[in-house]
């Protein structure tokens, strides 16, 4: 997803509504958690792998040895 498409679809919301993101909490039943939204930060993100998906990368200690920085991504991260 894109920022605008993010925005293209809180358009439509109730403006006043509270913000959560939902996430497998990995337990026997499955169960999806949904904690809130407390800040929207740039960052940066790398794939991994080890994890099959991105994870956020400290670019300030990121050293070439480390990693490509050839595939490092600026993004829009909600936490």
């Amino acid at each position: 997803m894109q920022v605008f498409q993010l925005i293209e679809q809180l358009e439509y919301l109730d403006p006043n509504a509270e913000v959560h993101f939902a996430y497998s909490y990995g337990d026997y039943w499955r169960t999806q958690v949904a904690p809130t939204v407390d800040r929207v930060t740039e960052g940066a993100v790398v794939y991994s792998e080890y994890h099959r998906m991105h994870k956020l990368v400290d670019e300030e200690e990121l050293h070439e040895d480390e990693g490509d920085t050839e595939t490092l991504q600026r993004v829009v991260v909600l936490g």
